[in-house]
């Protein structure tokens, strides 16, 4: 169900109306470190073409000083696609935006989700919770800069900052700034004694709190994170909410994304087998081998594909003993395949 409010919100500031979100934004796969590559995204975008992915999180420091052709280079299939940025100084965020938007990215988004102790080494993620007007001057610089969506993914507090006014006052900080849309990890992050792993799993989900701030920021395009495995809780969500990004599931069980097209975005479009998915994919890996990269780089990411399915263990197996190997090729993904049913292997 898609929610139509008025541009005015309670508290008399104008904010960005969920029909302004970026493309894809009702049904997103959050940014991983390491997990979603640009070989991730295609892959993922043979399984669903509307879902809005998200890059892992750029640093500043990476695009202002480092490889930005690089960091920034993604096959034209990904669309919609968000770059995340990692930083805190308003003007080199202003600078990285408006690399994202002169590259062709749908959205920018911020990181005050992610509580990792190197990411609070360089002032980022979670720990800007507790300063939300640089925050809020960080979106008005990127505003000031690009025309594209400026988003910001965030958690419901930090330590024992974690009272409902607390992320009311962060998020209408943000939203008097100008950002396009807030999207809340439903838990709380410790930023000391929990390592990233556990802060992704210890801390209670609290969806209550990310619907009642939906209820007080109507025209704020809210989306909500954490523990989100199956489409029929994605649903569910979107009675209270304008977007679900989902995370580790999406990795972990890919296939499950295979019906979001028809059931989110009333696409006239039938749901790829694994077969189809797979065969999808050839065509890119013989690209990327033939430019000297490794197969591997392409089947860690395909590892779930056959996630509880009969053969469903072989293919994994197949395809991590194997590709990793320096001279392996297509056979190798042709190897996986004949242990899968053969109702799913591709001719």
């Amino acid at each position: 169900m898609t929610r139509v409010h008025t541009q005015i919100s309670t508290d008399g500031d104008t904010l960005s109306p969920p029909d302004k979100r970026t493309p894809g934004a009702r049904i997103s796969v959050a940014p991983m470190m390491a997990w979603t590559t640009r070989e991730q995204r295609y892959f993922m975008r043979q399984i669903s073409r509307r879902a809005l992915l998200y890059t892992e999180m750029v640093t500043t420091g990476a695009l202002i000083h480092g490889d930005r052709e690089r960091f920034l280079a993604y096959h034209a299939d990904e669309h919609p696609i968000a770059l995340q940025l990692g930083g805190s100084e308003a003007t080199a965020m202003a600078e990285c935006a408006a690399m994202a938007e002169a590259h062709g990215y749908d959205e920018v988004n911020i990181n005050v989700g992610c509580p990792s102790d190197r990411v609070q080494n360089g002032t980022f993620g979670a720990c800007l919770m507790g300063d939300p007007q640089r925050v809020a001057d960080c979106v008005a610089a990127m505003k000031a800069h690009v025309s594209i969506p400026v988003t910001v993914k965030t958690r419901i507090g930090i330590d024992n900052q974690d009272s409902y006014a607390f992320l009311h006052a962060f998020t209408g900080a943000v939203a008097a700034a100008g950002a396009d849309a807030l999207i809340v990890h439903a838990r709380k992050a410790w930023l000391s004694g929990l390592s990233p792993k556990e802060n992704r799993e210890v801390p209670p989900l609290n969806y209550a709190r990310v619907h009642a701030l939906k209820q007080d920021f109507p025209n704020l395009a809210m989306s909500i994170n954490g523990g989100i495995v199956d489409l029929d809780t994605a649903a569910d969500q979107l009675e209270h909410v304008d977007g679900v990004m989902i995370g580790r599931e999406a990795y972990k069980n890919p296939y499950f994304m295979a019906d979001v097209d028809r059931r989110f975005f009333d696409a006239d479009t039938s749901v790829p087998s694994r077969g189809e998915i797979v065969a999808g994919m050839r065509g890119y890996i013989a690209d990327h081998l033939a430019a000297g990269g490794a197969l591997k780089d392409i089947t860690r990411h395909m590892l779930g594909l056959y996630h509880g399915q009969p053969g469903g263990r072989a293919w994994r197996r197949v395809l991590s003993e194997q590709g990793h190997k320096k001279d392996a090729d297509l056979n190798v993904l042709d190897a996986a395949l004949a242990r899968v049913e053969p109702t799913e292997a591709v001719a």
